[in-house]
């Protein structure tokens, strides 16, 4: 890549909504900012079928025994890592199952080390640290996809059979020749020309929740609406689980924490034994039966 081919990127080009932003108030900068963050919702919900499609790659990578990795540099990198960190509290799965690899390891989670992105051998040296295998699913996150970082590992995981996707607001992203999964986030020039923490990296944030939110909801983490594989680790989650037994089997106060506490802190096993008036041993066999969906056990209902 050369600074005159920059210029084909979207990431890189001009904004014409902020050509003179430099010299406007803060309330018309921020209005501007505003305006240009209404582009990325719609831009992607044009893509939907496309992010529904690797969900469900991902969904199906979960029954089988894979794991799902985000790798990325800098911002793409964080948010990645973000929300694999945020997968074990939510639903109560193994800090494993979801991980996210960022270029410069976690020294760059909270300082920007930009040269380490140039390395191609890295990201695949990492994967093969971490076992990943053809059962594994990697995703790669880079605003304009030419991290080197980022295709060597994809290079890497396609080598293997693996499931492979890209996440990126270039049209001409590298990474969309290495992933079966092409997601291509069209949010347009950024208002600060090249900064793309801002509309690109708000397009990933909302990307990487569905994928997720929604593998999580199809392996049967989620019952109608409510996160009931969740581990109550705290006061405030404890709190969380007590009130979706309630509201899930319309039982006293008494009833749910008592349930609560006989199930060992499991608020699946809770709900189940609320609904049915089971003890734990029975609502861990049901559950066992039904691949651990709530809704598939007889006599309770949907999903």
């Amino acid at each position: 890549m050369t600074s005159d081919s920059m210029g084909q990127y979207t990431t890189e080009q001009r904004n014409a909504a902020s050509a003179d932003i430099g010299s406007k108030s803060a309330l018309e900068i921020v209005s501007i900012i505003n305006a240009e963050d209404a582009r990325v919702a719609p831009a992607v919900g044009r893509i939907l079928p496309e992010i529904a499609a690797l969900a469900e790659a991902i969904a199906e990578a979960f029954k089988r025994g894979g794991r799902l990795f985000y790798i990325g540099a800098g911002t793409s990198g964080r948010l990645g890592v973000l929300d694999a960190s945020e997968c074990p509290p939510t639903y109560g799965t193994d800090p494993s199952l979801v991980q996210g690899l960022i270029a410069g390891g976690p020294e760059a989670l909270t300082r920007s080390l930009e040269a380490v992105e140039d390395d191609s051998g890295a990201g695949e040296r990492e994967l093969r640290a971490l076992g990943f295998n053809a059962r594994d699913v990697l995703v790669g996150i880079t605003a304009s996809g030419q991290a080197p970082y980022v295709l060597g590992a994809l290079n890497y995981a396609r080598s293997l059979g693996a499931v492979t996707g890209a996440i990126s607001c270039n049209r001409e992203s590298k990474t969309f020749a290495l992933a079966a999964h092409k997601l291509y986030a069209d949010v347009g020039p950024e208002v600060v020309t090249g900064s793309t923490r801002m509309k690109s990296g708000t397009a990933q944030k909302l990307i990487l929740n569905m994928l997720t939110t929604t593998a999580m909801i199809r392996w049967g983490k989620v019952y109608k609406n409510l996160m009931v594989d969740m581990r109550p680790v705290n006061q405030k989650l404890v709190l969380r689980a007590v009130r979706m037994i309630r509201e899930l089997a319309a039982c006293s106060l008494e009833q749910a924490e008592t349930a609560l506490e006989a199930s060992g802190g499991n608020t699946k096993t809770a709900v189940v034994m609320a609904l049915l008036g089971t003890d734990k041993s029975g609502a861990e066999e049901l559950l066992a039966r039904a691949d651990g969906r709530i809704g598939a056990i007889p006599g309770i209902g949907v999903p």
